[in-house]
């Protein structure tokens, strides 16, 4: 550009040096000053000649931040240091040149030049990129509870879980609550393992059983009840993006039944993976293979592939390397290329698709016009002439117990079921720069999952034994303002498929979805594609995307209304047939009334306060009302409250 933009005889002339010093009119405002690091490396490159790249050049080996971790309290601040290891052995301060963040500003705050100030109690991950490595540093800052060490020393422990969250919560200073009550675990564990309600007879069953074995009992029928089958293969249908809007009938139901029969039989969850990415063949015969119906782009392949299996996101590096990660675009299409070679063609049966190979095709790098080798995100690279099917070696690498990211990934979606909070949040964010709430939790349940043989009740048996679980959900004043280290079980709305069900198995009255046998359940659905005002008010992800976002939780005014005053809960209380007909035809008492309102619907007795005054009205009805109308008016009192809306 004739001289203007670099000038190697005289670098203090170049555009490039006089634009960001302010020295010409620049849109980006000054960015450096005469005279600073930047300014004079940038001279110096231009005055030798302004040098390319060498294959040879040093290369960034290692990024370290000191320090790791920090105690702080209120008020204090630390000075964060960031060092760049180089593959010649040099070792450099780039704290200048590092880019920070925190995960967390209301506890600390970081500004451009590492300076971490504490704003307030709990814990913050501060991240630090230098080229393409990121590091994270913890600063923990106590609670300001007067908790005695003597209530985590003495606090009931049954595993591994319980031992380390307890010590994340000593460091913290936050106080565990106590053990949940019988009724409120039997709610809990049936509306998080199998997302229905006990009934009346199993609440009054559990409620009565003195034996100090009844939980673990309860859960081994929880885990091997048919509910559980619906309710699991209903959320990996979600992660897999089961859609008849997307594929044909025929083709939605063989993609369910493959999900529903592998959660039936559990397999392992190292398996089911295996046989989705190397799935071939016909789309009726092998389910999985509508997996390539669904995706057929390599690069949207590879993406899901990512985002479902492994947890993290690589789309940002599609265009370039990941701002914030260490993902290159190299790396991006070496991943879409182990997928280049997948095709499919219309099958011989009707509404079929065939999954197979082929022995050539690439994906060009967009940046260099080049193929990139296929290759893992952090595996070994295929030769491009080699004859293999190359997602063999992709499933290979990717449930390897070696893979640091895949057994993590599936354990942190468990965790999140019944917990209510992921370890690492959201659950398909695992993403360096975004660390989790308790790493050691993390890594232990990953390796509890491997050592188990990727067995994913056995994950669910230990968290659900563990006393973290079985936590009360009323906050103590000395943990009221946690949100992340499960010092109690957090309150959650109900999803809206769960919630739906336990409506109609409260009052009695099924609902009908159009095409599916009476007396089907939301969560037996194949299909998202399914017209429910309901469900769709509620929060059901629309199964487009693969990412946890597309299912929400925040309340709005439509719910509000609807739960008030709409026809769902209406319809259901005035349906003939129902439980309340059922009580009232069957001759029962208003304490017998009351008392199965409550079971039925909140999973416990009512209280005899509760009982007196709901009695009191049934005795004296207002305004003349029936009988049956007061029914109908506890019973919906009881399905609009919290504690039936939420779990607890």
């Amino acid at each position: 550009a004739r001289g203007r933009r670099i000038v190697p005889s005289d670098p203090g002339r170049s555009l490039l040096l006089l634009k960001p010093t302010g020295a010409v009119a620049h849109g980006g405002g000054v960015r450096i000053d005469v005279g600073s690091p930047e300014y004079e490396t940038i001279a110096k490159w231009l005055a030798s000649g302004a040098p390319a790249p060498r294959d040879d050049d040093p290369r960034l080996a290692r990024l370290e931040i000191l320090p790791e971790k920090s105690v702080l309290r209120t008020g204090q601040a630390r000075q964060l240091i960031v060092r760049a290891h180089f593959t010649d052995g040099r070792t450099e301060d780039v704290t200048r040149w590092a880019r920070f963040a925190s995960t967390g500003e209301s506890v600390v705050k970081v500004d451009e030049a590492g300076q971490a100030r504490v704003m307030g109690e709990g814990e913050a991950a501060i991240t630090a990129g230098y080229l393409s490595q990121v590091v994270t540093a913890t600063i923990t800052v106590p609670y300001g509870n007067n908790v005695d060490a003597a209530v985590f020393a003495q606090a009931p422990r049954r595993n591994f879980i319980d031992e380390l969250t307890l010590a994340r919560l000593a460091a913290l200073n936050l106080a565990p609550s106590p053990r949940c009550g019988d009724a409120e675990f039997l709610r809990r564990a049936h509306l998080d393992a199998i997302g229905v309600l006990p009934t009346p007879d199993e609440t009054r069953a559990f409620l009565a059983d003195a034996s100090p074995d009844k939980r673990d009992r309860l859960i081994e029928r929880l885990l091997s009840r048919s509910e559980f089958v619906d309710y699991w293969a209903y959320k990996w249908s979600d992660l897999l993006l089961v859609n008849s809007e997307r594929l044909r009938p025929r083709a939605t139901w063989a993609f369910y039944n493959w999900i529903r029969g592998h959660v039936a039989s559990n397999t392992p969850w190292d398996e089911f993976v295996r046989q989705i990415i190397t799935a071939r063949g016909n789309t009726l015969e092998n389910g999985a293979a509508n997996f390539f119906v669904l995706h057929q782009d390599p690069q949207d392949l590879a993406e899901t592939t990512t985002q479902a299996f492994l947890g993290f996101s690589i789309g940002c590096a599609k265009c370039h390397n990941h701002p914030l990660e260490r993902w290159t675009n190299a790396q991006y299409y070496g991943m879409a290329n182990l997928f280049a070679r997948v095709r499919t063609k219309e099958g011989q049966a009707e509404a079929s698709r065939v999954v197979f190979s082929v022995d050539e095709g690439d994906v060009i790098q967009p940046l260099s016009g080049k193929v990139i080798p296929p290759q893992p995100l952090e595996g070994t690279a295929v030769a491009l002439d080699a004859a293999i099917d190359r997602r063999d070696h992709l499933a290979a690498w990717a449930v390897s117990p070696e893979n640091p990211h895949f057994a993590r990934a599936v354990a942190n979606r468990v965790w999140a079921n019944f917990l209510g909070v992921g370890l690492v949040e959201a659950v398909d964010d695992l993403r360096q720069s975004n660390p989790a709430s308790n790493e050691e939790l993390l890594a232990a349940l990953a390796a509890h999952l491997v050592k188990n043989r990727y067995d994913l009740k056995s994950l669910m048996r230990t968290i659900l034994q563990s006393e973290t679980y079985q936590r009360s959900s009323r906050p103590l004043r000395e943990n009221q303002a946690d949100g992340r280290f499960y010092s109690r079980y957090y309150p959650r709305r109900l999803p809206a498929e769960v919630l739906l069900d336990a409506l109609s198995q409260a009052t009695g009255s099924p609902t009908e979805f159009k095409g599916y046998p009476a007396g089907w359940r939301a969560l037996q659905l194949p299909d998202s594609n399914v017209e429910s005002y309901f469900l769709k008010s509620f929060g059901r992800p629309e199964r487009v995307l693969t990412c946890e976002c597309e299912r929400t939780a925040q309340p709005s005014m439509v719910q509000v209304l609807h739960i008030a005053n709409g026809d769902t809960i209406n319809a259901k209380l005035s349906a003939k047939g129902n439980r309340i007909d059922k009580l009232l035809s069957g001759g029962a008492s208003d304490e017998q009334l009351v008392e199965d309102a409550y079971l039925a619907c909140i999973g416990r007795f009512p209280t005899d306060d509760e009982k007196r005054q709901v009695l009191e009205t049934l005795k004296d009805p207002p305004d003349g009302a029936s009988r049956r109308e007061l029914a109908e008016d506890l019973f919906w009192a009881l399905l609009s409250s919290k504690e039936f809306l939420f779990n607890h």
